[in-house]
């Protein structure tokens, strides 16, 4: 990509989508095409035709796609797969009809079989049985991984599908209902903090592990895919014996039990942590193996600590930003 390329980024308001754009700013590219959910409704096919016909992107990351945790997953899956395909479906078959340069689909690690070897390398996608509490979503992602390889093959596009571990960093979704790990922790530790309370209750048994990776790390990851020589780019998305498909990991995992406590260490949380066996666990490991990633070059920089100290900054300030616009209303 140079600096006057045309770059969508789809979901630039999300987690992973707004640290894509913030480093994409950082290295002074000049024409970043950035839609919200209301100037763009992505589930809307005309609308998307629309705006690739008249925007005319060269490049797209597409980082737009309805997420959550382990409870929105097992209570919403026909929304998860509803959604997903229609967002995806709908950029990548526009991509091509608009004669994209380079695509890349976010995905997630929850795509491979719950059984799995580990660590996860790319080529175990579709060899055994899903995690069935997310099975929506990753089946909604594993068409994604297909129509980008199917559009290759028949097209001749050039899309890349990227597989991120768990994400957590500034501008995540802190609901305590639809959060994923990392920020439903958060939440939960500062609440019971500033409620006095001296324990918190964490769902499945904490042994599951896990992998974490900070947001901006899986941004800069992206972006240096995106950025990759056309021979080295075009190993990864051509071929008729695997997918175009790359993983983005930290390389090092931990038990839930474990991210809990560091959790509660930033948060200055100083009770006891209770895990309630009666709650799905999950997957029992998901670690991703990322040896084409730092074959090419690439390397994480934010340790875990660092991470989660800066997410909880976040946090706070937008908890403070809550009381705020909230007195406000009042005093109206």
């Amino acid at each position: 990509m140079i600096k006057s390329s045309r770059i969508y980024v789809a979901g630039h308001t999300g987690l992973v989508g707004s640290a894509i754009t913030e480093r994409l700013r950082e290295l002074k590219y000049e024409t970043l095409l950035l839609r919200t959910h209301r100037e763009l409704e992505l589930m809307d096919q005309a609308a998307v035709a629309h705006f690739f016909a008249s925007a005319r992107p060269q490049y797209v990351f597409i980082a737009a796609a309805r997420v959550g945790g382990i409870l929105a997953n097992s209570t919403l899956p026909a929304e998860f797969i509803l959604q997903n395909l229609r967002i995806q479906t709908n950029i990548i078959h526009e991509a091509y009809r608009a004669g994209v340069e380079r695509l890349l689909f976010l995905g997630s690690s929850c795509i491979y079989p719950k059984l799995a070897t580990q660590p996860l390398r790319e080529n175990a996608l579709l060899t055994g049985p899903l995690e069935f509490s997310n099975r929506s979503y990753a089946l909604a992602k594993i068409a994604g991984i297909e129509m980008c390889w199917a559009y290759n093959r028949q097209y001749g596009t050039r899309f890349l599908a990227a597989m991120p571990t768990n994400l957590y960093g500034p501008g995540d979704n802190y609901d305590p209902q639809h959060s994923h790990l990392i920020p439903g922790l958060i939440r939960k530790m500062y609440e019971a903090r500033l409620a006095g309370s001296n324990q918190v209750t964490v769902w499945g048994t904490g042994h599951p592990r896990r992998e974490f990776l900070y947001s901006k790390d899986a941004a800069d990851a992206c972006v240096f895919l995106m950025n990759l020589p056309d021979g080295e780019f075009e190993q990864l998305i051509t071929g008729k014996e695997h997918a175009p498909l790359v993983n983005v990991g930290a390389g090092t995992d931990m038990t839930i039990r474990e991210a809990a406590e560091l959790v509660a260490e930033v948060v200055g949380f100083n009770g006891t942590l209770a895990f309630d066996p009666t709650k799905p666990d999950g997957t029992p490991r998901k670690l991703l193996d990322t040896t084409i990633l730092t074959s090419l070059g690439w390397r994480m920089k934010t340790p875990l600590i660092d991470g989660l100290q800066r997410s909880y900054q976040d946090f706070c300030s937008r908890i403070a930003h809550e009381k705020l616009a909230f007195a406000a209303g009042q005093n109206d």
